[in-house]
């Protein structure tokens, strides 16, 4: 190489070098404009907040219910059975967190521990019953994603201690309709015309495999509640409530999905079909001092005989039950509110079952409820009711009496 090919090399060396530094150069500059326009929206988005009176606070919702309950069980239990003891437990302490992203884009959640205390060895549970994100797109169409309650009843979405009667939820609403009853999924909701709410979800579904051995709560024990839970199977659920008439709400919902899960947490069941539809009616009627509720719900599982063979489960074909309510609100003055209530229901487990199902005497009973709800204020309930069933509730007897506390806020 001569020296003139040397010094063009180096000069075109430098002049690369040059080009480089200045490209290098060029896009750190950008990166700081980028910088500085973001710390500038953001000062003026605090400033528009400060401006507008909005803080992390004002987008905050914190907010909660409890009940504190005391059981005394008396009456007959079955031969060989003794009654169980009498009980005081906080049955429920739940916490609610909420925020508001925007004016269309919130976040909604719901902690609770049940019994008290949880963990090793302990009867309680801490579970997180709800946490979605709500997409407020208008009044007739939104969207929402996460971990919700399913719209089933009158009691799964709305069930604080001072919106219903009496110390214990309802036998229906429970057995029947597993509340509270929550999977994870999403959905869409809205006013499809006035006075008539729509709302349509894809989830998680049920397990069969957990299915508690003598089906006497029906389907209940085969909700996972989103923790781990089997995702081999998905369900639809929806409703639709009507309440364009004063005082008058009508409604009805549906579930529908496969349980059986392939065989997730029983190897036995992966052959099995075993698709629950369950289904309600409902309706309440409020006017002046008179309150009236009434619900009806039925369930259909496929592969019940199946069920049975392979996990020894004493499942149905067919379960339902109904309740019947009437309240009286006979003090009304200010925050004070004293209202006594009479409730009806009848349910069985074991509607319809295949050949190889044994039923037991807890699959099909009827109770009264008598009592009342007395609130010194709207957000708190003093509860006490009497309960006669039919035939003896397991180990609890035929009788019971209930105390109760409860709030929200």
């Amino acid at each position: 190489m001569n020296k003139r090919t040397l010094w063009v090399a180096v000069a075109l060396a430098l002049a690369s070098g040059q080009a480089m530094a200045a490209t290098i150069e060029d896009k750190i500059e950008i990166l700081q404009q980028e910088i500085e326009a973001l710390k500038d929206q953001m000062v003026k988005s605090e400033a528009g907040n400060k401006a507008s009176g909005v803080s992390f606070a004002d987008k905050t919702t914190i907010g909660g219910y409890g009940e504190l309950h005391y059981n005394n069980f008396k009456g007959d239990v079955p031969a060989g059975k003794t009654r169980k003891k009498d009980e005081v437990d906080f049955h429920r302490f739940v916490l609610f967190f909420g925020h508001r992203f925007n004016d269309w884009i919130s976040f909604k959640s719901e902690l609770e521990l049940e019994h008290a205390l949880a963990g090793e060895s302990k009867a309680g549970e801490v579970e997180l019953e709800q946490a979605y994100i709500d997409f407020n797109v208008n009044p007739k169409f939104n969207v929402k994603a996460g971990v919700f309650l399913i719209p089933m009843g009158m009691l799964n979405e709305t069930h604080e201690p001072p919106t219903f009667y009496g110390v214990e939820r309802n036998e229906i609403e429970a057995r029947i309709i597993p509340s509270t009853w929550w999977e994870a999924g999403a959905g869409v909701y809205g006013e499809a015309m006035q006075g008539l709410n729509y709302q349509f979800n894809v989830t998680s579904s049920l397990d069969a495999g957990k299915f508690k051995s003598d089906f006497s709560n029906a389907v209940r024990d085969g909700r996972r509640k989103a923790s781990s839970a089997p995702a081999e199977n998905i369900a639809f659920s929806g409703a639709l409530n009507y309440s364009g008439i004063p005082g008058l709400l009508v409604g009805a919902s549906f579930f529908t999905g496969e349980t059986g899960q392939d065989g997730a947490s029983n190897s036995k069941l992966k052959s099995v079909d075993a698709r629950l539809t369950l289904w309600d009616l409902h309706a309440r009627y409020q006017k002046d001092r008179l309150d009236l509720r009434a619900l009806y719900a039925r369930g259909h599982l496929s592969d019940a005989f199946d069920i049975k063979t392979a996990t020894g489960v004493n499942a149905a074909e067919n379960f339902f039950g109904w309740y019947a309510e009437a309240a009286y609100h006979v003090w009304k003055q200010g925050d004070h509110d004293l209202a006594p209530f009479v409730r009806y229901e009848s349910w069985d487990t074991h509607d319809d079952v295949p050949s190889n199902v044994i039923r037991n005497n807890n699959n099909k009973n009827n109770v009264w409820t008598v009592g009342a709800n007395y609130l010194p204020h709207s957000q708190v309930v003093i509860k006490a009711d009497y309960q006669i069933f039919d035939k003896p509730d397991g180990d609890k007897g035929d009788k019971r009496l209930n105390l109760g506390l409860g709030y929200m806020f």
